[in-house]
């Protein structure tokens, strides 16, 4: 999908460029070795944060992302969130809020605004700031994205 996207922008906007992408998978397992013995490193809700590692942690459909290097923490098991967190359940915020709501609160983003969706509301979403500064131990910022386009189901 990533490399039909890519095409489609190249046909359309000529001179474009893009960098290498950042492999960055969430609930997920990975056979790794720790403290020399090999594990079964379960990571839900979390990406992988190995010194070096690029990773991307999302922010909701109407906030900011940000580009992150891993720091290796050992005692995280070199794991870091895989994005702001919720605030409270998708059956929660399906009930609180409508359409509208989502279409207000996502005004300067391109995405889709219906009931389908309301779920991924931004006010149903931690803060994304609070949650890179709750991890400086465990990924450095490499660059702090604003969301445009958001593609959702």
């Amino acid at each position: 999908m990533l490399q039909g996207i890519c095409d489609e922008l190249a046909h359309r906007i000529p001179g474009i460029g893009f960098d290498a992408p950042i492999p960055c998978h969430h609930n997920y397992v990975a056979v790794e070795n720790q403290d020399g013995l090999e594990w079964m490193v379960t990571r839900k809700g979390a990406i992988r944060a190995g010194a070096g590692d690029l990773g991307v942690i999302p922010g909701s459909m109407g906030t900011g992302s940000y580009i992150v290097r891993g720091l290796g923490n050992e005692q995280s098991y070199a794991c870091a969130s895989h994005g702001a967190g919720r605030r409270m359940s998708r059956n929660a915020a399906r009930r609180r809020f409508t359409a509208a709501d989502l279409a207000e609160q996502t005004s300067s983003v391109e995405c889709r605004k219906e009931e389908g969706v309301v779920d991924e509301i931004p006010a149903a979403h931690k803060d994304i700031d609070d949650g890179i500064r709750a991890q400086t131990d465990l990924v450095e910022v490499v660059a702090r994205l604003q969301t445009l386009p958001c593609i959702k189901g």
